[in-house]
């Protein structure tokens, strides 16, 4: 059955809530098989399968493009499309219409948006036009270039503040769930409780209502992936070496066999 915001809402308190990336039909076709609640069409894209050093590069046409390509598997799961880098900082008309790409073009079931109070009322400008959100606070990765690198959020009182006054504002403006990314741990608890709708944590305690992490780091397809990731297979490694035996019968005649 396919899920959608109000399968993610009724999880809160009774099911944690599990999601995945993908950028892809053939991952999301895998993941929509081990029965993830949400596949993710991060813009985590870019540093994951574009090759670049961040999210910063990654476009609307390049969202639009994978976020269509995971719709093409049909999945159960709530496909969930990262709005790319500045665009929630457009002129509403300009905003609505990059939404209505990603939901429109891409197949996406809903939008994730960074940003805090400076961004709710347009988001709930959004959702009033139909426009499914989850919002995205603590650290923000489209934010970079301005913080000058990654790290937890949320440790200091006064920044605790704002995260609680930033959840707070978008649950006002109507969003579905609130991802919360490297968050200190009693920070996300507190705020998991004192909101109606669901958390999603990723590098942020287990006191979230859900989960969500890299397909790529689950896998063990990344060099170095970050301190909170569980990798849950070496597949990077059993690639290697399938493509290592491949090359040498190739090299030497046994394959194709005569």
């Amino acid at each position: 059955m396919k899920k959608t915001t109000k399968t993610i809402l009724k999880k809160k308190g009774v099911e944690k809530i599990a999601m995945i990336t993908a950028y892809d039909a053939m991952f999301a076709k895998l993941a929509d098989s081990a029965d993830v609640d949400i596949i993710l069409v991060g813009d985590s894209v870019g540093n994951t399968v574009l090759g670049y050093d961040s999210t910063i590069p990654v476009t609307i046409d390049m969202m639009v493009h994978h976020t269509s390509a995971v719709a093409r598997a049909k999945p159960n799961a709530l496909i969930l499309a990262d709005l790319p880098f500045a665009c929630a900082h457009y002129s509403f008309d300009k905003l609505l219409d990059t939404c209505k790409r990603l939901v429109q073009e891409g197949g996406a079931d809903a939008i994730k948006i960074e940003g805090g109070v400076e961004i709710a009322d347009k988001i709930a400008k959004l959702t009033r036009a139909g426009i499914a959100v989850m919002g995205h606070i603590g650290l923000e990765p489209q934010q970079v270039l301005k913080l000058g690198g990654y790290r937890k959020f949320g440790k200091s009182e006064d920044e605790k503040k704002r995260i609680i006054d930033d959840a707070k504002a978008l649950e006002q403006a109507g969003v579905f769930t609130v991802l919360m990314e490297m968050t200190d741990a009693d920070c996300a608890s507190e705020i998991t409780k004192l909101l109606n709708v669901p958390t999603i944590g990723i590098g942020s305690g287990s006191g979230c209502d859900g989960q969500v992490l890299v397909c790529a780091d689950i896998l063990g397809l990344t060099e170095n992936p970050p301190s909170f990731v569980k990798q849950y297979a070496k597949i990077g490694k059993e690639i290697v070496d399938a493509y290592s035996q491949y090359v040498t019968e190739v090299r030497n005649g046994q394959f194709p066999a005569k």
